[in-house]
């Protein structure tokens, strides 16, 4: 799968309920192989993929897209990557934190 399809995905993954009343936009630098910016803007429960990212997003992501794919398919933990330096973040600690709720990994 590629980084592109992995955000193209995204819409069809947001957890409608972790989301509602939510007005909040995450975006994610993927550097690598593939490299390119994504944001998700969330508004009240629906998202909107924008490649290409935004000026002031919430939060930002920076990992490299193998390690993103890893994260994304369940095989590597955002926490782990997070504090083991192959994910980097910026801006609101708490929306981070919610991503796994918001783009719940399906078990393979």
């Amino acid at each position: 799968m590629t980084i592109a399809e992995l955000f193209e995905m995204l819409p069809a993954r947001l957890n409608h309920e972790a989301a509602a009343g939510m007005n909040k936009t995450l975006q994610w630098n993927i550097t690598g192989d593939e490299p390119g910016v994504w944001a998700f803007q969330i508004v009240n429960s629906v998202g909107q993929l924008i490649p290409g990212g935004v000026e002031k997003p919430d939060v930002t992501f920076t990992t490299s897209g193998k390690d993103w794919i890893a994260i994304a398919e369940g095989r590597l933990d955002g926490m782990k990557a997070f504090l083991t330096g192959k994910l980097k973040m910026t801006g609101d600690m708490m929306l981070a934190m919610k991503v796994s709720q918001l783009f719940p990994v399906e078990s393979t």
